[in-house]
């Protein structure tokens, strides 16, 4: 089974308050016990608590339970130095090299993100893929 990573978005439209395709997909994406770099969390974390107005520790169990059957793939340097090569090559964002860069280093063949290039493919290994198309 191919390992794959997802961006922020994705666990953002669990929280839709009306059901929808989108959130759908995104659960059925997440059951499937993705790779969630740690930039991921920092921004699901902060998204969170700007929009659904939710407390710290509430927001924070709600994410160990949530995030209970991915693998979360930590920062480090190694990850910091691809980030900065994929920056120079691809012209991504900050963040998203870091995501990027994760994904890669997790060995994932696929990164589910909607605010990505759709079927991108990077380094002739991971690519790019909307799901909400």
């Amino acid at each position: 089974m191919n390992k794959y990573a997802v961006d922020t978005n994705v666990l953002i439209y669990l929280h839709e308050t009306i059901p929808s395709s989108k959130m759908d997909i995104a659960e059925s994406i997440v059951l499937g016990f993705p790779i969630v770099s740690a930039q991921v969390v920092s921004e699901y974390l902060n998204v969170l608590k700007r929009l659904l107005r939710i407390p710290k520790v509430p927001l924070i169990e709600h994410s160990i339970v949530l995030l209970e059957n991915c693998e979360i793939i930590n920062l480090n340097k190694a990850i910091l130095e691809h980030a900065k090569k994929l920056i120079i090559r691809y012209d991504f964002q900050l963040f998203d090299s870091i995501i990027i860069a994760s994904a890669l280093a997790a060995n994932c063949s696929i990164l589910y993100s909607e605010d990505l290039q759709h079927k991108q493919l990077i380094e002739n290994r991971l690519t790019i893929i909307n799901p909400f198309l």
